[in-house]
């Protein structure tokens, strides 16, 4: 019996390089290894790129597009890739879950033709992960290619009258816990929640504010991908590809990036009423200052002087920074706002924006989303009431504290300033609405909630609140 001949064999071809889905796996891996910001990750990742000569306009763009994707929507592609593999995802590496999840997003979530999502998610997986990962990837994102976004949402995620949350936690890509703390906040039916969820999930506009005294709205509306904000008299948004450090303002520390519900909180303090002189502003949590610039540009106005105090030295270095040059009095000392560095009814008005879990900005920061736990909050409420207790003692009788924090979590809102006000009965809450007379769906007070869906802004909360006695 002969015997056949061999087939010979494929030369070997080493895999392409694409510089664009390099570069999106290795933010991606920062994010997972170094619980990095994706915010802080990729402009260097870029930048350095740019330099080399390897990237340009369109191919930052692909980039970023891919990385703030991914990530937005890891929930939901977690919930695919798991119904096409034959094995838990916690035992799947998580390099090849970060490929996986850019081959996913490729093919789900952008424009991209199928046949080209699944060949450079394959070659970057040989690139990255080697040839026999590689074949593992391929197999999964062509099971994944049989369908559009919405069969496989069909397929994946639990009938909405079923289990309401963990239909919206998979179809909108929220931790379950995540989309009932939101829903508890919010209140209301499933149409506003799924505006909501489907906010969160947005690449959030660039907002800028022309610090008063500093620079001129005007003056920033004369960028060419400029256009007005909605409800703040400084606020400028920049339509998309507009670059904030092309503008001359942003560059001299006139102007800078600030979403429009910090500029909201900082208007409002300064807005309210107050019994007496208003010779002294605080900002107890500085860092890293935006509201601290804004707040010490609007008491220049008055000739009023600003404390700025940040616990963390180098937070404190960044609020200096944003400080420069602001034509009025002001100061900014590393202070811990619990352990007060000042006397008792030192000031007229009082900003604390405490640290919380951040859900109020996870437009802007997605991965925190997945980073977080219900635990979390445990962790922040004794600090939280700290401060608030600490900016009650630091105002005078007849001055205001603004109470505000970048989550819509009731235990880091309301109960918070329940809580606290027990042990200061000479207090008033003040309704902060009439101070934003121009902002619609401010609820029924007397504190504010802004909302992505409905003001496109991060979810700040606000209260007011006057020493009485």
């Amino acid at each position: 019996m002969s015997e056949q001949p061999r087939r010979p064999r494929k030369p070997y071809r080493r895999p392409h390089k694409d510089p664009v889905r390099i570069l999106a796996f290795e933010a991606l891996r920062a994010v997972d290894e170094r619980d990095a910001y994706a915010n802080l990750v990729l402009p260097p990742l870029l930048r350095k790129a740019r330099e080399k000569g390897d990237f340009d306009a369109r191919d930052a763009a692909l980039a970023t597009e891919l990385v703030y994707g991914t990530l937005r929507r890891q929930g939901t592609y977690d919930a695919i890739v798991a119904d096409c593999v034959d094995r838990p995802l916690r035992e799947v590496d998580p390099p090849v879950l970060d490929v996986l999840g850019l081959g996913v997003h490729q093919l789900l979530g952008t424009r991209i033709p199928s046949h080209a999502a699944v060949s450079a998610t394959v070659e970057l997986a040989r690139v990255v992960l080697g040839d026999g990962r590689a074949k593992f990837v391929n197999a999964v994102l062509r099971k994944v290619a049989r369908d559009d976004l919405d069969g496989w949402l069909e397929r994946v995620a639990p009938p909405y009258d079923e289990d309401p949350e963990d239909h919206l936690a998979v179809v909108h890509s929220h931790p379950r816990w995540v989309v009932s703390a939101l829903w508890d906040s919010l209140g209301g039916g499933r149409a506003g929640m799924e505006q909501l969820l489907a906010a969160d999930n947005e690449r959030p506009e660039v907002t800028l504010v022309a610090r008063p005294g500093r620079a001129t709205r005007d003056e920033l509306l004369a960028e060419e991908a400029a256009v007005p904000g909605r409800w703040s008299p400084y606020a400028v948004r920049l339509s998309e590809g507009g670059e904030p450090g092309a503008v001359d303002a942003v560059r001299e520390n006139r102007a800078g990036v600030q979403d429009e519900g910090s500029q909201l909180v900082a208007l409002a303090l300064a807005n309210a009423p107050l019994d007496g002189p208003d010779r002294r502003w605080l900002d107890g949590c500085a860092g890293p200052g935006g509201k601290a610039a804004l707040l010490g540009a609007l008491a220049a106005e008055r000739g009023a002087f600003l404390l700025a105090s940040e616990k963390q030295p180098h937070r404190a270095g960044l609020v200096a920074k944003a400080l420069d040059g602001n034509p009025g009095p002001y100061q900014v000392i590393t202070a811990d706002g619990t352990r007060p560095a000042w006397r008792p009814g030192s000031f007229d008005r009082v900003l604390v924006d405490v640290p919380c879990t951040g859900l109020g900005a996870l437009r802007r920061r997605p991965e925190a989303r997945w980073r977080r736990r219900p635990e979390d909050l445990d962790g922040f409420a004794p600090l939280q009431r700290a401060l608030l207790r600490g900016a009650l003692e630091a105002v005078r009788v007849g001055g205001v504290v603004a109470y505000a924090t970048c989550s819509p979590h009731l235990a880091e809102t309301r109960a918070v300033v329940a809580d606290v006000l027990k042990q200061f009965p000479d207090t008033d809450l003040i309704d902060a609405r009439p101070l934003l007379p121009d902002v619609p769906d401010l609820g029924e007070g007397p504190d504010i909630q802004l909302w992505p869906h409905l003001h496109g802004t991060d979810a700040m909360y606000l209260a007011l609140i006057r020493r009485t006695a």
